[in-house]
């Protein structure tokens, strides 16, 4: 056998190639003759040679043999002809596709919609609303006396209540005298309590636990979080913060409109740092009016001192008391009932210590919740107002300036576009009733429109130039007002204490309820004090 033949079967004939199928493959890494090498189907390339030029052999395609290329010109091995499905056709016009493209868009739109309002209808909130509380809703089973009943609320109640470090900046006189410039750093000032109500990281708690505070941190279930604020309402004393942290233990939420004198209680907190402490009691009273006004004083367990010696006080309208402990650094922590359901915030105790002495008071949950909602859906918290500056009078100050009643709430300034301007009140009017309860003061003014909502309309009774009269007056939101409030009270408050020992009273210029500048752990005459963590910012207020 010649071993220059260019057959690989061994004849010298150019014969043309047969198909090479794949038990006849001999090549490494051979297609199995499947794909054509060196542009013939089955095509053999020996081992060692350079690619062939095409060549005559079996057209795979065909099922024929093409001739060998004649004159060293390369074989030409026609197409395989196309299917008819294949060829090609005159493009369709775009605009059909267009609007059927548009038409499906549009109706995946109406359905979005649909289902959200289908959602909003069955449910009463929006699609986008947070959801506040636990999901769930349950009842515990146990003796109305008993440990069997304080364990299983614990158990339930205590995952919901985190710990709040708060930092301030304090300034360090010896850096800036040796530097000769300003400097502060961070310092754990103040010790509250939150309660969480969404399983996202949202956190209720008072507004003067968090006030000032340079930086939060947060102990929930054993981790610890920095926690970002996310609004405050200085007038009811509530605040919102919210940590990065999922799947959290969210309270169970209540209702505070049906709370019984003598109904079994829990408080829930961190009194004097304490983590996770329980305290259990009664409900000793509801709808108790709370004036809390504060001196300067320091306490590591309720928060920044003032420098402010004297201040307007603080009205509580509707509070819930309480003989459960409530001590410093129960500011914010939560009140339960016997299911282990959220019915209050701990705010304030009566004492004249500074420490729990069986009276305590925490803001109802309806109210607390209501203005929580309001502050995480990033709308400003209103209240419902008269519309009027006013000052307390008593004895003293109508005989010296020659009134005709000794006590009431004196209006000193009646805002344009609210209920009172409506109803023809005017400066120098003395108000003595609101509905049916007497007003003696600034105070009970407050605490009378307090107890109402926006859109009621009251029954004020004043007395004009020795004459009583009396006025329907329809209280309106303090939102549209609050601007102009705020200048006046930035004016007055430089000149508060000779107004203060002027009038002998309270200038209410600000919002509708004011905070006082003090802190837990001091007490003022009168007895009232915060029991709690943090202090509250002197602010005029409004009735």
């Amino acid at each position: 056998m010649d071993t220059n033949s260019s057959d690989p079967r061994g004849n010298n004939q150019q014969a043309p190639y047969p198909p090479y199928g794949p038990q006849h493959s001999t090549q490494p890494g051979s297609n199995g003759g499947q794909q054509p090498i060196n542009g013939q189907p089955g095509g053999y390339v020996p081992s060692g040679t350079q690619k062939m030029p095409p060549q005559g052999g079996w057209n795979q395609t065909t099922q024929t043999f093409n001739a060998p290329p004649q004159n060293g010109q390369s074989a030409y091995v026609p197409p395989a002809p196309v299917a008819a499905s294949m060829q090609a056709k005159p493009k369709a016009h775009h605009a059909k596709t267009f609007w059927i493209a548009f038409g499906g868009a549009a109706l995946a739109c109406i359905l979005v919609l649909a289902c959200m309002a289908i959602y909003t209808s069955v449910t009463g909130k929006s699609a986008g609303t947070v959801s506040l509380g636990s999901s769930t809703n349950t009842t515990i089973n146990a003796s109305d006396e008993g440990e069997d009943r304080a364990e299983a609320v614990s158990e339930k109640a205590l995952p919901s209540v985190v710990c709040i470090d708060v930092y301030t900046n304090e300034s360090s006189s010896l850096s800036s005298l040796l530097s000769g410039k300003q400097s502060s750093t961070l310092t754990e000032s103040s010790l509250g309590s939150g309660v969480i109500i969404s399983t996202d990281g949202y956190i209720l708690t008072n507004y003067h636990v968090i006030e000032d505070a340079a930086k939060l941190e947060v102990v929930a279930d054993g981790a610890t979080y920095e926690a970002q604020v996310v609004g405050s309402d200085e007038s009811s004393d509530l605040a919102v913060i919210k940590i990065d942290a999922d799947n959290l233990t969210a309270i169970e939420i209540g209702s505070s409109s049906n709370l019984k004198q003598g109904q079994w209680v829990m408080s829930v907190g961190s009194p004097f740092g304490l983590e996770q402490s329980v305290a259990t009691g009664i409900i000793s009273a509801t709808s108790r009016t709370v004036t809390a006004s504060d001196d300067s004083s320091s306490n590591s367990y309720s928060g920044q001192s003032s420098s402010t010696t004297s201040s307007t006080p603080t009205v509580y309208a509707n509070m819930i008391q309480t003989d459960a402990a409530i001590n410093p650094g129960n500011s914010g922590g939560a009140l339960v009932d016997q299911n282990g359901k959220l019915v209050g915030i701990n705010a304030l105790i009566e004492s004249y210590s500074g420490n729990y002495s069986g009276v305590g008071f925490a803001i109802p949950v309806d109210y607390a919740i209501d203005i929580a909602q309001q502050i995480i859906a990033g709308k400003t918290p209103t209240h419902a107002q008269l519309g009027v500056a006013a000052t307390t009078i008593n004895s003293t100050i109508a005989q010296r300036y020659g009134l005709s009643v000794d006590q009431g709430a004196y209006v000193s300034e009646v805002y344009s576009g609210t209920g009172a301007s409506d109803a023809g009140l005017q400066q120098g009017d003395i108000i003595t009733k609101v509905n049916d309860t007497n007003i003696t003061s600034a105070t009970d003014l407050i605490a009378a429109v307090r107890t109402c909502n926006i859109g009621d309309t009251v029954t004020v009774t004043y007395n004009r130039s020795g004459s009583s009269e009396t006025a329907q007056v329809k209280l309106t939101s303090d939102e549209s007002t609050s601007s102009s409030k705020s200048s006046s009270s930035s004016s007055s408050s430089s000149n508060s204490s000779n107004s203060n020992s002027s009038s002998n009273g309270n200038s209410l210029l600000g919002g509708n309820s004011g905070s006082s500048n003090g802190n837990s752990g001091s007490s003022n005459g009168n007895g009232y004090s915060y029991g709690l963590s943090g202090s509250q910012s002197s602010l005029s207020n409004a009735a």
